[in-house]
């Protein structure tokens, strides 16, 4: 894709929909495609669907959604620029080996590649995620890494490296494609598609996936789930080590033992993260003052809390509102 508000040709993506694909992730892709070329006043960007066999794909909701080409047909990829894979449930069963062999196939053409929800892992297993960093559904990060060492799996909610263009599921599809529209068409067209979606808050690349707790520690911590929901609750005024402890009904040592063993950190560490991530939000998405924020947040000084905030994301919180 072109850098600059200019554009010389319709960029057109192929979106090849895997079965019980993410219906939502995949609309988050296409509509600010379509937006844009509203907001534009022309054809920007096309687009077509793809499936195996071209039959009509269930996505995981049980809507069925048609395809415009079978992969096996030679014109299905005849002028395309960025394939996207969409993925969904149970990807390791639905990607199918034909899938797979057809996109390694296209390895070697003068083809950019991405995925939503979790179609990295077809990529993955295709090749064409070797030495790349990717991101995928936080469901499927561990088996990715586990089943394909060359790719770096990321916990951003989306990646852009090179010529691949990765993100994870739900909404997320919308942030990406807006960087993207951005990149191509300029800050003033991707900020008219966010208005039209009512999207207020667009995640950088960087920005992580925020991984349910369970889904870290399992079954195996309930007192762990209980201390953190505390800590959410309370970002206004914190409360105290001792009193989580005996709300959790665990000593505070054992509070200690639990955040070190499945959070790799101290309790205070870990609450100071959940008030400055709120922070961060409100830095994104409020006009307040850092006075404001600092005290929203549980910090005894503007002082204190922009100290702190640097520490955690390696600049001051004034320096956040003006990126």
């Amino acid at each position: 894709m072109s850098d600059g508000a200019d554009t010389r040709h319709t960029t057109r993506f192929a979106f090849l929909l895997v079965n019980h694909f993410t219906l939502v992730s995949m609309s988050s892709a296409i509509e600010p495609l379509r937006l844009a070329n509203r907001v534009a006043g022309k054809e920007i960007y096309g687009w077509r669907t793809l499936a195996e066999y071209g039959v009509p794909i269930l996505a995981s909701d049980g809507l069925s959604v048609n395809a415009d080409y079978d992969i096996e047909d030679p014109a299905a990829v005849a002028g395309i620029d960025i394939l996207i894979v969409c993925g969904g449930w149970n990807i390791e069963a639905n990607a199918t080996d034909t899938v797979i062999r057809w996109l390694r196939s296209l390895a070697g053409k003068e083809l950019e590649f991405g995925s939503i929800c979790t179609g990295s892992y077809v990529l993955a297993a295709a090749g064409l995620l070797d030495g790349y960093r990717c991101s995928v559904h936080w469901e499927n990060m561990g088996p990715m890494t586990d089943l394909f060492p060359k790719v770096h799996v990321s916990r951003n909610v989306y990646t852009i490296d090179r010529d691949r263009f990765t993100c994870s599921g739900g909404t997320a599809p919308i942030d990406m494609m807006l960087h993207l529209i951005a990149r191509e068409c300029g800050a003033e067209v991707s900020a008219g598609v966010a208005d039209q979606l009512v999207y207020e808050r667009v995640r950088r690349a960087g920005e992580h996936q925020r991984i349910p707790l369970k889904h870290l520690v399992g079954n195996q911590s309930e007192k762990l789930v209980i201390a953190v929901e505390l800590m959410e609750a309370n970002i206004r005024e914190p409360i105290s080590h001792v009193d989580i402890a005996e709300y959790t009904g665990v000593s505070r040592r054992q509070l200690q033992r639990l955040f070190e063993r499945y959070l790799k950190c101290t309790p205070s560490r870990y609450y100071a993260q959940i008030r400055l991530a709120r922070a961060r939000e409100l830095l994104h998405q409020t006009s307040m003052s850092l006075v404001e924020i600092s005290a929203l947040t549980g910090f005894v000084s503007s002082s204190h809390f922009s100290k702190s905030y640097k520490d955690l994301f390696g600049h001051s919180p004034s320096a956040e509102r003006k990126r």
